[in-house]
């Protein structure tokens, strides 16, 4: 349920972008998103910081989109938010020294600390990875190019996320008491 709830949205802005094209498409992902969030919110009675980034972003670039009729705002939205993120993690753990997260799932997870310091550098550099890849398929590609990108590029985190789930699996421990 959880799965189909996260990637509806991009379906839906898939198929509304075969019909009707990046404008209404826009439209049907900030609806979609907002929906999503909702039914979110009715189940944990709560929204992680990173769905409420996530919505605040899709509405600000969707608003920017539609109002401006320029396809290139939502097209970059992936772009800063994969960027931000990668610098988030980077400053809170080199500067700031805290991983965040250890912060967001060490109560879920027992992992040793060298563990959750190379699982925080893992992130920080898929999200730049992603950032740089967004950018340029949205600089150089045709907005066709980049929606089937976004389709079919859900295919790296999928494989992010089962490499994350591999890697920890080998180094998880029994759960602390709580």
């Amino acid at each position: 349920m959880r799965l189909l709830l996260d990637f509806l949205p991009i379906a839906l802005f898939f198929a509304a972008y075969k019909f009707q094209g990046i404008f209404v498409a826009t439209a049907v992902l900030m609806a979609a998103t907002a929906v999503q969030m909702g039914v979110i919110y009715a189940l944990d009675r709560k929204l992680q910081t990173m769905h409420k980034i996530t919505l605040a972003l899709i509405l600000v670039f969707g608003t920017l989109t539609l109002v401006l009729q320029d396809e290139r705002f939502i097209k970059w939205k992936p772009t800063v938010l994969y960027a931000a993120m990668s610098i988030a993690l980077a400053v809170a753990l080199w500067a700031l020294k805290k991983n965040f997260l250890k912060m967001l799932l060490g109560s879920q997870l027992s992992l040793p600390d060298a563990v959750w310091g190379r699982l925080n550098v893992a992130w920080i550099v898929y999200c730049a990875f992603m950032a740089a890849l967004n950018a340029y398929v949205a600089a150089l590609y045709s907005t066709e190019t980049w929606v089937n990108f976004k389709l079919w590029g859900y295919a790296f985190p999928v494989l992010f996320i089962i490499g994350q789930g591999l890697y920890i699996s080998r180094h998880i421990g029994p759960a602390e008491p709580g």
